[in-house]
């Protein structure tokens, strides 16, 4: 089936700048050399708002029009906890608490999507950037100092599969308001 004809595998997410996407990359090898598995290598560094998954690639024009709809607003988010699913061997860093912004963007996020009949996982929202994949243990002598996120940016992102690993593709990118 040719690529066009495929169905597009995508996400909205939070993208983080340079700074936050090297102190996590560098959580995540450390991570990784205590729990095994593979660590998310910078440029995949990300928070997914709403997990789309398979799309027709005629409608990603209608989730970029969704999108562009919405009353962004930068906000902060404290990055402070380290945590490991046993159930899918993932060790992630997230916050103690979501900030309301977070969640509402979330919320209005997935409320536009259900009004053009887009499908996504609504299971409830755990904001979270995953470190590791496939750990085999959750991390004791790794502590995370807080992390300040300055969330500034809302991505449409493809995941391609490729020969060894997925790859990210930004489809579009909206700034969340002004700082």
């Amino acid at each position: 089936m040719p690529a066009e004809a495929s169905p597009a595998r995508v996400f909205f997410a939070l993208w983080p700048d340079p700074a936050v996407r090297h102190a996590l990359a560098l959580l995540a090898t450390q991570a990784r050399a205590e729990c095994g598995g593979r660590a998310i290598p910078a440029d995949k560094i990300h928070l997914t708002l709403v997990f789309v998954g398979a799309v027709e690639r005629a409608r990603i024009e209608t989730l970029l029009w969704c999108a562009a709809e919405l009353e962004l607003r930068p906000f902060e988010l404290e990055l402070s906890t380290l945590g490991y699913w046993r159930h899918n061997r993932i060790v992630w860093a997230g916050a103690a608490t979501c900030p309301p912004a977070l969640r509402a963007l979330v919320a209005v996020l997935s409320h536009k999507l259900e009004g053009i009949g887009i499908r996504f996982d609504d299971r409830p929202y755990v904001p979270h950037v995953t470190l590791v994949r496939d750990a085999r243990k959750a991390t004791r002598s790794i502590s995370l100092q807080p992390l300040s996120w300055h969330c500034k940016e809302l991505v449409l992102v493809e995941s391609v599969a490729a020969a060894r690993a997925s790859r990210y593709d930004i489809l579009a990118r909206w700034p969340l308001g002004c700082d």
